[in-house]
């Protein structure tokens, strides 16, 4: 047995529109979301929803963000998706409220057999869960879910569940701490504090 691309497999691809609303949506997204000049989150937002993106209030998102299919795209309310944030929602992208997708993140719903010659798709859901942080160029695998105000560290690879406030680093990703929220205005403590 060989691999043959000949005859890919793509089964579970479902765009879910017509081919014509994919095309506009490819010209629209270059226009608004992926031009590094547009900065109007108010005009981002509405073009999310209207094409089918269910997008909650005070969404930021910032230049260049790329979005494969809207219509398969949730955030919360006071979410914020970082410049460059490519989030490829073949099957849905579900985003809680406060969450932060920092810049050059990739949120990866698809992936491929390996075992399989004609290379199936495997396509699952990802979600981010309330108050969670997925730190920059961090890519985040098919079905993973990160949870309630867990951490993804700058450029990690997360391929399983993160567990809720979990900080999770490395490639792959393993848990490396806690996050411990402290008081609005409370100063942060570092492990140099008292000490001179």
């Amino acid at each position: 047995m060989a691999v043959d691309l000949s005859r890919p497999d793509v089964r579970g691809y479902r765009p879910g529109r017509s081919f014509l609303v994919r095309v506009l949506w490819l010209v629209v997204e270059a226009l608004v979301l992926r031009n590094p000049v547009v900065t109007s989150y108010g005009l981002k937002r509405a073009t999310l929803r209207l094409f089918g993106a269910r997008v909650g209030r005070n969404v930021l998102v910032k230049p260049a963000v790329a979005v494969k299919y809207p219509w398969h795209l949730e955030v919360g309310e006071n979410s914020w998706i970082g410049e460059r944030a490519w989030l490829d929602t073949i099957v849905p992208v579900r985003i809680g409220s406060n969450v932060c997708v920092s810049q050059g993140a990739y949120l990866c719903t698809g992936n491929h057999d390996w075992n399989d010659p004609r290379m199936g798709l495997d396509a699952r859901e990802i979600v981010l869960e309330d108050g969670c942080w997925v730190g920059a160029f961090a890519r985040i695998g098919p079905g993973v879910t990160v949870g309630r105000e867990a951490v993804v560290a700058l450029g990690a690879v997360l391929v399983d569940d993160a567990e809720p406030r979990g900080v999770y680093a490395g490639n792959p990703a393993v848990r490396v701490g806690e996050r411990r929220l402290r008081e609005p205005g409370a100063e942060a403590v570092t492990a140099a504090a008292g000490t001179h």
